[in-house]
């Protein structure tokens, strides 16, 4: 853990707010602030990965598809980390699709040039590990909880993560956007949100979910969540 005290704090993403001002301002000429729609594709499957995203308020999707064009969503993205890290592994390409999920603010910046700042190591690098620990702890629970619990307890677990990672209670998410991130149909995802609501946790109008109950959500979700969330939690302070 490093002392914020000497941080210079310019940005919501995690990782650049941890940076000491030295390693902040080698960063700082060649990041780029912009803004991401619902449902923008910023890497498709096997293309050259040009940008990396600091997200602020945006929230990246990264979504798994097979050759017959099933989708499902393996893992969430937002202020805590860095979409594009594949690049950091050695590699400029992902076989996954990666979309916003909740549109908003990132910082991007081109591949050479995090590259460069990641091998130097530093405060940047060991950020970025820690963060990648907690991606592949998120990923690993995700297909865990795929696997053995009710769509009910995976709605609510994604609602969760959802909602940590945005400044609102209320999120823009449409049916055919959830029936894809908890990989099953539309009229499941009706029937899972109207659930929700009819116990009070959540308001469910077409488009829109409101969180009304936070604390409600957190006593139904399955233990997946609570495994992932203290390894987020770190990354934050």
């Amino acid at each position: 853990m490093h002392d914020k005290s000497e941080t210079r704090l310019s940005t919501k993403n995690y990782i650049l707010d941890a940076l000491p001002a030295e390693e902040y301002e080698r960063l700082r000429p060649h990041l780029e602030r912009v803004e991401l729609s619902l449902g923008e594709v910023i890497y498709h499957p096997d293309e050259r990965i040009k940008y990396v995203y600091f997200p602020e308020d945006a929230m990246n999707s990264v979504i798994a598809t097979t050759p017959e064009g099933e989708s499902a969503e393996a893992g969430v993205i937002g202020r805590e980390g860095i979409v594009g890290i594949a690049v950091l592994m050695g590699v400029d390409s992902t076989p996954n699709e990666c979309l916003i999920q909740l549109a908003g603010s990132a910082l991007r910046i081109k591949t050479e040039q995090v590259k460069k700042a990641f091998n130097e190591g530093g405060v940047f690098q060991e950020e970025t590990l820690r963060f990648i620990h907690a991606l592949m702890m998120q990923i690993s629970q995700t297909a865990l909880c795929n696997r053995i619990h009710v769509i009910e307890q995976r709605l609510t677990r994604w609602l969760l993560m959802c909602h940590d990672r945005s400044d609102s209670d209320t999120l823009t998410l449409t049916q055919e956007f959830l029936a894809v991130m908890l990989g099953t149909n539309r009229p499941s995802v009706t029937t899972t949100a109207i659930a929700l609501q009819s116990a009070g946790f959540i308001k469910y109008s077409r488009g829109k979910i409101t969180i009304i109950d936070r604390e409600g959500l957190e006593d139904f979700a399955c233990d997946c969540y609570q495994v992932v969330k203290p390894e987020y939690d770190r990354l934050a302070k």
